[in-house]
């Protein structure tokens, strides 16, 4: 029987693949907004703001997917969305404003915890459990993801002006500002949907690393956004199966691979990589 055949026999398992391709399609094309703004500092704070929030729900209401995902949400929306309204009426930049504020809340996170008890387990939403993804899970899942989808390419058009051109955006009557806070809550939403997958800490390499990859061959925004896209999607589900067949964590294993994948993308792209740099030099002292 193939590795295949072992994986498509349990419910757990087909629910984990299911998942990781939604989730990992959709972190990925919004990780191509978020490398195209070169804002990846701003997405990295956020993920640190996922901690606190869990530990937050699990004071609120003991530690449970619910509490975990609501706190997160609370947490990482209160952080995003203050660091852009301070950014928009003062001038502490929004990535400053940020890290002051995840700093704070992620000081805050280890007191809590430290009150409630240090035996409690949050592992799994700090480095990922995809294998225990329930049915209710892959449904808010794939209505998360549609939704985040269906808003993207509806405002594709202003949100690639606003990222480009922001006074050229505000000049045709382009609401920048809030498109900014929409950005930062699509963010936050999908960070989320990504606990279950990779965790808190690791969410940001499959956010930003398939785009990043793709940005090194290709110079389109569409092939950036729906190129990314499926490679999150296939990677993702490429260390489902991996990990069920070598017992490893699929958290762990999908960032470790987006990891070595872009060192070799950086390696070898014929544009922007390392040798393709290597090579030009050589060419013009030659």
């Amino acid at each position: 029987m193939s590795i295949w055949q072992q994986v498509m026999d349990y419910g757990f398992s087909q629910r984990a693949l299911l998942a990781a391709g939604m989730i990992g399609f959709v972190n990925a094309y919004l990780g191509g907004y978020v490398v195209l703004k070169r804002s990846s500092l701003f997405a990295g704070g956020l993920t640190h703001t996922l901690f606190p929030g869990i530990a937050l729900g699990a004071l609120v209401a003991g530690l449970n997917p619910y509490s975990a995902l609501f706190g997160a949400v609370v947490m990482a929306l209160a952080a995003g969305l203050g660091a852009t309204g301070i950014a928009s009426v003062s001038r502490i930049d929004r990535d400053t404003a940020l890290a002051i504020l995840y700093t704070a809340a992620f000081g805050g996170g280890l007191i809590v915890l430290e009150r409630i008890g240090t035996y409690v387990n949050i592992e799994n939403y700090l480095f990922g459990s995809i294998l225990a993804v329930g049915n209710s899970d892959l449904w808010f899942v794939y209505i998360a993801g549609a939704l985040t989808m269906t808003l993207l390419i509806l405002l594709q058009r202003p949100l690639l002006l606003y990222l480009f051109s922001p006074d050229v955006a505000a000049s045709q009557g382009i609401p920048v500002h809030w498109l900014g806070h929409g950005l930062a809550a699509l963010l936050v939403v999908n960070m989320v949907i990504s606990l279950q997958a990779v965790g808190a800490m690791l969410t940001l390499g499959l956010l930003i690393a398939p785009a990043a990859m793709v940005y090194l061959f290709v110079n389109s925004v569409r092939g950036i956004l729906w190129g990314g896209g499926l490679l999150g999607a296939g990677v993702s589900v490429l260390c489902v199966v991996l990990s069920i067949a070598t017992d490893i964590q699929t958290g762990p294993a999908i960032a470790g691979t987006f990891g070595v994948l872009f060192l070799l993308a950086f390696l070898v792209s014929p544009s922007y990589g390392l040798a393709a740099v290597v090579l030009k030099r050589f060419q013009m002292r030659s």
